[in-house]
């Protein structure tokens, strides 16, 4: 199905991007992670990818709160693969305070990574794709990108800007083969939730399974959290054909929780 295309996808190195980058590769697509992590367990993940799905993969350690880093990583990609056909700007950060006690340098970071990353990846990415009349651009965005919850001040500002920015760049790319679309995940059972619910646990004095339970039935009317993998599907979903005409808006993959 993407068989001689070339994605990028940000925040891979784990969790949903990882999951989005598998789906790419299991489809035929060619595949750059990025994103933090062990280098041995990275390279053990890229080879893999190759193994597996018999595409070629790459990884590139960009600091995407660093616009020089995205960049270069930009160049990486167009000198190994010629381009980015397909971006998934998906890496993304959190920190949580009231508004009057949230850090400015903290809300500056979780800004730049979740919100002006996805500019700078689009703003390098979108002449290639003009110039085959082809791409796919698809933002992980949240339900937090809808509606918000306390002490999310830096990230479900960001998260409103990602669904704002793609509906813009769907606009300004109508008339052309790309499409710009934003996923919104509820509860995803990550490794970063799993440490919120240990934590939450402990704190509770409840079991790891009763403090899930409360955590995605706070959100969640399915009472059930989304799997990575389901959002990687959804991610191949827009990239395909049957897609080609949804541009400039969300999918919300989140248990009913933005239909209350």
């Amino acid at each position: 199905m993407l068989t001689g295309k070339r994605a990028l996808v940000t925040g891979s190195t784990s969790g949903i991007g990882l999951a989005m980058a598998k789906a790419l590769a299991g489809a035929g697509a060619d595949v750059m992670l990025n994103g933090f992590g062990d280098s041995d367990e990275i390279e053990a993940t890229r080879k893999a990818l190759e193994t597996e799905h018999g595409v070629t993969a790459h990884y590139n350690g960009a600091d995407l709160s660093k616009p020089d880093q995205i960049e270069a990583m930009m160049k990486d990609a167009e000198a190994k693969f010629g381009g980015v056909d397909i971006l998934i700007n998906n890496a993304g950060i959190q920190y949580t305070a009231n508004v009057e006690d949230f850090p400015p340098e903290k809300w500056d970071a979780v800004i730049a990574i979740n919100l002006s990353s996805v500019f700078h990846t689009t703003r390098l990415a979108v002449p290639y794709m003009r110039k085959k009349n082809w791409g796919r651009i698809i933002n992980t965005a949240s339900a937090h990108g809808l509606v918000a919850s306390i002490q999310k001040a830096a990230y479900v500002a960001a998260k409103h800007g990602v669904i704002g920015l793609t509906k813009v760049t769907a606009l300004e790319t109508a008339e052309t083969g790309i499409t710009a679309n934003a996923i919104c995940p509820g509860w995803v059972r990550t490794e970063l939730v799993e440490r919120q619910i240990e934590a939450r646990a402990k704190e509770n004095n409840i079991s790891v399974e009763e403090s899930a339970t409360r955590l995605v039935s706070d959100k969640h009317p399915s009472k059930q959290f989304v799997s990575p993998e389901q959002i990687g599907q959804t991610a191949l979903f827009l990239c395909s054909d049957a897609a080609s005409q949804m541009t400039g808006t969300h999918l919300s993959v989140d248990g009913g929780w933005t239909a209350q």
